[in-house]
């Protein structure tokens, strides 16, 4: 009795097998090498020195050959992400990396203070961008790409996707009290990260179906405050912070780096950061698999 219950589930288990349509689901790769498949967007937050970090994440993101459609920055977010939208190397980021110094970038001088409008001119960063970016507008870049301003009189973001690379950097970078505002397409041009220092909003609107997004922000608290740039940078750093807080979460994935502890000017920790970037990515593969895999199945 037992022999035939036993076939008679065996032969109904084979009917039911035969008569379902098995589908296959797709790896994330697969996906990645299909037409129509998902856009991916990296937004690169601010945070000066911390910018390294950013390097770290794209090292990882190139070496898992997960692809990047457009890169979005605020701040030194623009500056790094310009630097790679012009070329997509890892690699030859990570060596102009290292051979950039407080110096290339900072042009203090007794006139910007007299000027009453920053302690840093900005001439110096905007040259150094045009030795680093083969292409003058942001129109011929190997990766679309956008910076994130703001119009310091009208108190409106300001997104920076066509025209001069290194102009669109330079406003985007220019930290209120720290460099004086950029004059650029009749308005007065300060850092993104005043309105938005994520700008996942901006790729939003571009069409992006996945945004991977990193969050550099400072630790706020601080008991070293010594100087007048200490102030302005500490109050900077808790403004960015508060914009920061709600946005990030409207990211498909967020990588945060530990990175929070290393200060706006602090140059000596670059590999650190880079490593941080890399780790903290790392840590995301399983998020970004799943986004993508997510999104190819939304999109069909």
């Amino acid at each position: 009795m037992k022999k035939v219950f036993f076939m008679f589930i065996a032969v109904i288990s084979s009917s039911i097998f035969c008569c379902t349509t098995v589908v296959e689901k797709k790896d994330y790769r697969q996906i990645l090498n299909s037409p129509g498949r998902p856009k991916i967007a990296l937004v690169l937050g601010g945070g000066a020195a911390r910018g390294f970090t950013h390097i770290g994440v794209i090292r990882a993101l190139e070496q898992e050959h997960i692809p990047i459609d457009m890169v979005i920055g605020t701040s030194v977010g623009s500056l790094i992400g310009a630097m790679y939208a012009s070329e997509a190397n890892s690699f030859e980021l990570e060596w102009t990396a290292f051979t950039l110094e407080k110096d290339d970038i900072f042009d203090y001088g007794i006139l910007s203070v007299v000027s009453g409008m920053g302690l840093v001119k900005g001439d110096r960063l905007e040259n150094f961008v045009k030795k680093k970016v083969k292409q003058t507008n942001i129109e011929q870049l190997k990766i679309p790409f956008a910076a994130v301003a703001v119009d310091l009189n009208r108190g409106t973001k300001v997104v920076l996707d066509r025209g001069s690379v290194a102009k669109a950097v330079r406003a985007s970078s220019s930290i209120p009290g720290v460099f004086q505002p950029v004059e650029y397409n009749g308005k007065l041009l300060v850092d993104g990260g005043v309105i938005d220092n994520i700008p996942i909003s901006v790729a939003k609107k571009k069409g992006a179906d996945i945004i991977i997004a990193v969050d550099i922000s400072e630790n706020v608290t601080n008991f070293k405050i010594t100087n007048v740039v200490d102030v302005i940078i500490q109050a900077v750093n808790i403004m960015f912070d508060e914009n920061v807080s709600l946005k990030k979460k409207e990211a498909d994935v967020l990588i945060k780096p530990a990175v929070g502890d290393v200060a706006m000017l602090d140059f000596t920790q670059k590999k650190r950061c880079m490593q941080a970037g890399i780790t903290a990515t790392q840590k995301a593969l399983p998020a970004i698999r799943a986004a993508i895999e997510a999104k190819a199945v939304l999109k069909k």
